[in-house]
């Protein structure tokens, strides 16, 4: 199968050496996103539900991107800089998600870029 690299002006510039995603056949693989708005690559101004939100919003456009939306993602990981967070990310997340729910993991990390307190990737799979 061929890979083909999902690319949006809708989500942040890869700030690195990687895609916003890659799709291979009905599979696509999201990099991680963290807060940042597309149009200035700053990292939101607001509470941490902001830039959840904001978190959310750049995964839907990758997603949409490559032809799906939230609900064909299949696994998502959240990264969190402090787990007890994870109580706002999941009321959040029931804004963004209808059942069934993704597999999921969150994982307490030291640090993320740009010393944002969340980062997500995700695996969609377009027809699930």
């Amino acid at each position: 199968m061929t890979r083909e690299i999902i690319h949006t002006p809708k989500a942040p510039e890869a700030i690195g050496t990687y895609s916003q995603a890659v799709k291979v056949g009905d599979v696509v693989y999201m990099s991680g996103q963290i807060p940042l708005v597309p149009e200035t690559m700053t990292v939101i101004e607001g509470d941490f539900s902001t830039q959840v939100r904001q978190v959310f919003d750049n995964l839907t456009a990758v997603a949409e991107a490559a032809g799906g939306s939230l609900q064909s993602i299949v696994k998502l990981n959240i990264f969190l800089t402090d787990l007890s967070h994870f109580g706002t990310v999941n009321e959040i997340m029931a804004e963004y998600f209808q059942q069934p729910y993704p597999a999921r993991a969150a994982i307490g990390v030291a640090s993320l870029p740009k010393g944002v307190p969340v980062e997500m990737d995700a695996i969609m799979h377009l027809g699930a």
